[in-house]
């Protein structure tokens, strides 16, 4: 039996004794409502801070989180999990909230499209088109931005993997560092922690692959391609420093270190931390999960440390 935190083993627990219907035996609209109210049962309060609902160009949907002690220009683009299908700002609003607080720095939360309504590619094209416009400093940030940090969990990890490798170089500031909680590298994993880890985790194998048929929409063709599974890009050389957290009782675990490690390979700085005895998702589980809230605080000062 692999090991399992306490508070871990009393949320799995609490689970198996109230079992529900499993993500991939829903709709998607009642999958989102299944997640929201997870999240609502399980997630810290949002706490104080000051946020600005905004519309980007395009019709994308974002909101700004500005601490009241401001380090200095850099900001977070931060873009949510939820498998690209059940995530929303409403999902991650307190954990967007806790990451300026703590980083001290402005975030940019992200509301890309969503499958099955919106396939492959429409969360990346969102999720760099809304980058793009934050790289030029506009009137509504309130203050220019000299750095920008895409950072995001699980899919939103993936987007932020694809958003770097596309966008680095190409902007008018820096992307001086990536944020990848838990991501989703690669699309054709099959073996090791997908095997091990696929059922009692909360993430199953059989939710990732009812995830991946909704984005992709059963375009196994596309898999590859570095938009899909950042894992198999051509080349990682020359990216920005990566802080890449896994989780030891993940599905998607081991694509995790094999991306970290692909980026070691390739000559970049790389912070990476695997919680022990956790499960995916845990960042938006923190009253359920009081330990993940010292993995989120952990990442955090590792990133702090990257930066400097």
């Amino acid at each position: 039996m692999p090991y399992v935190r306490p508070d871990v083993a009393n949320l799995l627990a609490m689970m198996a004794a109230n079992p529900g219907p499993q993500i991939a035996d829903l709709s998607p609209a009642d999958g989102r409502a299944m997640y929201q109210g997870m999240g609502q049962m399980l997630e810290m309060p949002r706490g104080e801070i000051g946020s600005t609902e905004l519309t980007l160009p395009g019709g994308i949907k974002a909101r700004l989180y500005t601490p009241a002690a401001l380090e200095d220009g850099t900001v977070v683009a931060f873009y949510h999990g939820g498998g690209w299908v059940i995530g929303d700002l409403e999902t991650h609003d307190p954990l967007c909230a806790e990451i300026a607080r703590n980083l001290g720095r402005r975030v940019l939360a992200v509301d890309y499209r969503l499958a099955p309504e919106h396939r492959f590619p429409a969360a990346a094209e969102d999720c760099i088109a809304a980058t793009r416009w934050l790289a030029g400093s506009p009137a509504e940030l309130g203050a220019p931005v000299t750095g920008i940090i895409p950072a995001g969990d699980s899919a939103g990890g993936h987007m932020a993997a694809l958003v770097t490798r596309e966008l680095h170089g190409q902007l008018p500031v820096a992307i001086v560092a990536q944020w990848l909680i838990y991501p989703v590298t690669d699309m054709t994993a099959a073996e090791g922690s997908m095997v091990e880890l696929a059922e009692g985790y909360v993430l199953t194998r059989a939710t990732m692959d009812w995830f991946i048929a909704a984005y992709m929409g059963g375009a196994t063709d596309t898999l590859l391609h570095p938009w899909a599974s950042p894992l198999h890009a051509e080349s990682l050389d020359g990216l920005p420093p990566a802080m890449l957290l896994t989780c030891g009782l993940d599905p998607l675990r081991d694509q995790g270190r094999a991306y970290a490690a692909r980026l070691i390979e390739s000559g970049v700085r790389v912070v990476f931390r695997e919680a022990a005895g956790q499960i995916h998702g845990c960042f938006t589980m923190r009253q359920g999960i009081p330990s993940a809230q010292d993995d989120l605080l952990g990442c955090i000062a590792d990133l702090k440390r990257l930066l400097a």
